[in-house]
């Protein structure tokens, strides 16, 4: 059934309270299906270089890339500084699309409903290329929208908080199985900004019902996703990161998984926790990401196949 989404000229409204400045909201239609997004974009009317698209992870929303504990925790902020626009999305079963959705969507079907909201966005909000900057769930659907995209759809992929081998059971995602979120979820607390948990509230939601079982199935699905991403991948894991394993040889098999990716970074972050772009980590973490992107440019803005 076709869902009604408000005409274009109606969808933006200006920054309100719980959002950094110069950052507003949109409505993008994927496909009758309203997705909600935040968008920040460079100062004086500045073409971007490329356009962030940000993608939270589980029992998150898009404000978890504009956190509010501390200026310098929002990567929406930093990368319209920096010269990118920034597109954060509500993930279907989140946001707008939660009345339509209630829950949720595979994996596989959120990377169809993503894929019609950012034709949306390239209609009528963003330019320039397309960057994938994802946390925890939203690199499995990175992951997903690379491996099922022509080679020129993605500048490449950042991802943190995801890997392919579980360190914990998914079953802890499950109705009632709240014991030890916590420490999975955060780590060690005194690695975010005063004022962190007081802000949470704004930025967590429910996880879907649909979304839980397709973590259950990642372990089978990513042998079938890794070796057709086609761009380059880098990946961050926490110093603290305890959902997935991050040995010497866990991260070797997965470098080994993305058989068709150009290039394969793997990195790790100090004094972080898993939720990295919340934490004082953030600002270091976001630089590195866009600094990767910027390394997935050519000079006058437009992707490099030769490096």
């Amino acid at each position: 059934m076709m869902l009604t989404v408000t005409a274009h000229s109606e969808r933006e409204t200006p920054a309100s309270g719980g959002l950094s400045a110069g950052v507003r909201r949109i409505t993008l239609d994927a496909a009758g299906v309203p997705l909600s997004a935040l968008l920040s974009e460079p100062d004086g009317g500045r073409p971007p270089r490329a356009t962030v698209v940000a993608l939270h992870g589980g029992g998150m929303s898009a404000g978890y890339f504009d956190g509010q504990a501390h200026p310098d925790v929002s990567l929406l902020t930093l990368g319209a500084r920096l010269g990118y626009a920034v597109l954060a999305l509500d993930r279907p079963g989140y946001g707008a699309s939660a009345p339509h959705l209630p829950t949720g969507q595979h994996l596989l079907d959120q990377a169809a409903t993503v894929r019609s909201a950012l034709a949306d966005a390239q209609a009528h909000h963003v330019s320039g290329p397309l960057f994938l900057l994802a946390h925890s769930f939203g690199g499995k659907l990175a992951l997903a929208l690379a491996a099922d995209a022509q080679p020129d759809a993605f500048l490449g992929l950042d991802i943190s908080g995801c890997g392919h081998r579980a360190a914990a059971s998914v079953a802890l995602l499950g109705p009632g199985a709240r014991t030890g979120l916590r420490r999975l979820n955060w780590g060690p607390l005194g690695h975010y900004p005063d004022g962190t948990f007081r802000e949470a509230g704004a930025v967590v939601a429910p996880m879907p019902g649909q979304e839980i079982e397709s973590a259950q199935e990642w372990a089978a699905l990513s042998t079938r996703l890794l070796p057709c991403v086609r761009v380059p991948v880098r990946f961050t894991f926490a110093e603290h990161e305890a959902w997935w394993c991050q040995s010497d040889a866990d991260l070797a098999d997965l470098a080994a998984q993305l058989s068709a990716a150009p290039r394969v970074l793997l990195d790790r972050l100090s004094g972080a926790g898993h939720n990295i772009s919340l934490g004082r980590a953030a600002r270091a973490y976001h630089l590195r990401a866009l600094a990767f992107l910027d390394e997935c440019l050519d000079e006058n803005g437009a992707p490099s196949a030769a490096r």
